[in-house]
């Protein structure tokens, strides 16, 4: 648990901490040509880059993560994070080397994406397929508890970093801070390599004769389980906009939009953060007990009504109502968040799971989350208002409820390496 927490929080803390910058400084220092709004979409579309790359960096790793055992894949990724983060934070900018600049900028927010895309699969499973019995909801939620840790810790190193700067030395110097102290994820990944098991699952599947695909597992579960991908990645979409809209939009929107100062937007969604990450345990174990889908879809719902409310306090520009509207929207994500690791688990048989699971979280992301901040931005530049915005979240709860309603519950499944890849074995919408 240990690891899948630390090294998903600090694997999304180096993902959340380019939003942030891209909210913040990157339209100046790598698009300083374009006007301000026009710099702030080119800045939000390398942050979507990576949402970009994610699905490519699902199948690379959930390939290995299914061949070779999840521990492997894990730890590659957590280096390649570390390692592609920490050169953003060297990287010269637009006025140091002009256009080479944003490009190197692009390349490097890609290998962060196919670096997240790749660990994430690995640290779900390594707490669900280790779970006790009736306790996979919980066990699974370690690694999404790394998503608003992340935010938390990427949100107050740019609070301290813009507090303890001026304006000038913070776009000079003060921005790199941050992107630095990723390194310490090659320490996590260390720690991993040296002291992490591979999952309980796997272990037996290699003391029986269970088939092994002939194929990729990516072709694989392409080829057999289609349905549980898409409809997996569609549980993703709503949960990705209503995270990006008000833990990195809320950001461009409060300063660029009401005039707000970043630390107060920054401080408000820290302290979404904080109760986020307090309730995504919560609702976890609450799916153990009564279901996934009863939780899932009492987030998909409240999220569809707060969205507007949320706006209408956030135009207040009252620091505490600000925060009230982001408190409860992140909390209401954790709705999600919480069951969501073990629901995943439970689409796809072991053999093809690394890869199932990656396949259907990055698409969802992509969809979902990559390019939520510039869309947002685009339709409030068009329409100067936050209406459409707000629509967006739920058209997004429209699809996830739908996606939700389709797929059938699978608690009970078991992990062991049945024959799970018989051709019968995907009758249904979820297999065991």
């Amino acid at each position: 648990m240990i690891a899948s927490t630390a090294g998903s929080a600090i694997e999304w803390y180096d993902f959340f901490i380019y939003g942030t910058a891209a909210a913040l400084v990157f339209n100046t220092l790598f698009f300083p040509s374009a006007d301000p709004l026009t710099g702030t979409l080119l800045a939000f579309a390398t942050f979507g880059v990576g949402f970009v790359a994610r699905p490519v960096g699902g199948m690379i790793f959930g390939h290995f993560g299914d061949r070779v055992g999840r521990k492997k894949a894990l730890v590659v990724g957590l280096f390649l994070m570390g390692t592609a983060t920490t050169l953003i934070g060297l990287l010269p900018t637009y006025g140091a080397i002009g256009a080479a600049a944003p490009v190197l900028l692009v390349l490097l927010r890609l290998l962060q994406g196919i670096a997240v895309g790749g660990q994430f699969g690995g640290a779900v499973l390594v707490g669900t397929e280790n779970a006790a019995h009736g306790r996979r909801g919980l066990y699974g939620s370690f690694a999404q508890l790394g998503v608003p840790l992340g935010l938390i810790l990427s949100s107050a190193v740019f609070l301290v970093a813009t507090s303890a700067t001026t304006p000038e030395q913070f776009a000079a110097w003060g921005w790199r801070i941050p992107f630095l102290l990723s390194f310490t994820l090659i320490g996590v990944a260390m720690f991993a390599q040296l002291r992490l098991e591979e999952t309980a699952a796997m272990q037996q599947a290699e003391r029986t004769t269970a088939p092994v695909p002939t194929r990729s597992p990516v072709l694989e579960v392409l080829r057999r389980h289609p349905k549980n991908v898409l409809l997996g990645a569609g549980t993703l979409i709503l949960l990705a906009v209503g995270f990006y809209i008000f833990g990195t939009y809320v950001l461009s929107y409060g300063t660029t939009v009401l005039g707000m100062s970043r630390n107060s937007v920054l401080a408000a969604v820290i302290a979404g953060a904080v109760l986020q990450a307090i309730a995504i345990p919560l609702f976890a174990i609450l799916s153990d007990r009564i279901g996934r889908k009863k939780v899932y879809l009492g987030g998909v719902a409240g999220l569809a009504v707060w969205v507007f409310p949320a706006f209408l306090l956030i135009n207040t520009t009252d620091v505490l109502l600000v925060g009230l509207a982001v408190v409860v929207a992140q909390v209401l994500v954790a709705a999600l968040q919480g069951p969501l690791p073990a629901f995943m688990h439970e689409l796809f048989p072991l053999q093809v799971r690394y890869s199932g699971v990656s396949l259907g979280y990055q698409l969802g992301s992509l969809i979902g989350g990559g390019f939520t901040p510039i869309v947002a931005t685009a339709l409030y530049a068009e329409f100067g208002s936050f209406v459409p915005v707000a629509v967006l979240v739920v058209v997004a709860a429209v699809l996830t409820g739908a996606s939700i309603l389709v797929l059938t519950e699978n608690r009970a499944g078991s992990d062991g390496p049945a024959p799970s890849l018989a051709p019968e074995a995907d009758a249904g919408p979820v297999v065991a």
